[in-house]
């Protein structure tokens, strides 16, 4: 079964870049000239899906409001014969795809969040969207998710090696080889010890999941320190039951959650940007020389 549909969690209080998402939220922290979760939904886009439900809470209508029309703004544009160009792009944010919100009233986890889709999804395969995670790819990295979903009839978790210090703060994956970048995924252990590390591979950002997570999920207690619902104990299960694939997707991803990882987007994706480009380039080779 084709995979049309995704979710995007995008509930997170992002305090791990306070004071910046004090008043707005981390999604919307710009990556040069766009916000974060527009990468993440012309991503979405680009592999096919066509809806896609933000997942959202309290204080973050802005997000809404980025993917509607703004109708003043528009008709300023409009009457502006040089500025046809940004009009048509303003527009494209608004047509992008069927774009729905929902808000997870109690933060309690990405399982939980999630579970609250439920109902969105139905009896269909669904793309999860990490919202602190913008990759950027020639081939989308949720295309290459859907395509091993779509071929095995498995879930797929989207994965890259990291360091042995950066794994404790993800999960590892017990994991084999199945063909070229696609691995059979056995186990998996959350923020594990280094005792418990079962490869570098840790699931970053993207996964693709078939409907009956939901009753898997809807059983899972509560972590009991954090109180929230882990999406990880539920796709354990699967791996169990053997219908969980992992993916090494192509493309390079950024924390959009972490300071440094901002910082490292707006950098690189500015040397390549249009516009700015090559005057940006000019400008970083002149500051090394004064570091």
């Amino acid at each position: 079964m084709k995979v049309k549909k995704a979710i995007i969690p995008a509930a997170g209080l992002g305090t791990r870049v306070l004071p910046a998402s004090k008043a707005v939220p981390k999604e919307m922290l710009n990556i040069v000239d766009k916000p974060a979760i527009q990468y993440i939904v012309e991503e979405a886009v680009a592999s096919g899906i066509e809806d896609i439900l933000i997942i959202t809470n309290r204080g973050k209508g802005v997000i809404e409001d980025h993917f509607d029309h703004a109708f003043e703004l528009e008709s300023n544009l409009k009457n502006s014969a040089n500025k046809q160009d940004i009009l048509e792009q303003c527009n494209k944010i608004a047509n992008l795809a069927n774009v729905y919100f929902l808000r997870q009233k109690e933060t309690k986890g990405l399982g939980h969040a999630v579970l609250c889709a439920r109902n969105f999804v139905g009896n269909e395969p669904f793309a999860v969207l990490y919202g602190d995670d913008v990759i950027i790819s020639d081939n989308p990295a949720t295309k290459q998710l859907c395509e091993a979903y779509e071929k095995y009839g498995c879930g797929a978790v989207g994965v890259k090696e990291v360091s042995r210090q950066a794994i404790t703060k993800y999960c590892t994956l017990d994991v084999s080889p199945l063909e070229d970048n696609i691995m059979k995924c056995h186990n998996l252990i959350e923020k594990p010890s280094p005792e418990e590390i079962m490869s570098l591979y840790a699931i970053l950002g993207r996964v693709v999941l078939p409907p009956e997570i939901f009753d898997i999920i809807a059983k899972t207690e509560p972590d009991k320190k954090s109180g929230e619902v882990n999406l990880t104990v539920p796709m354990v299960e699967l791996a169990k039951q053997g219908k969980l694939n992992a993916v090494e997707y192509e493309g390079i991803r950024y924390d959009m959650g972490d300071k440094l990882g901002i910082m490292q987007a707006n950098c690189e994706v500015a040397l390549k940007h249009s516009e700015i480009g090559e005057d940006f380039k000019n400008y970083i080779k002149e500051l090394a020389k004064t570091l």
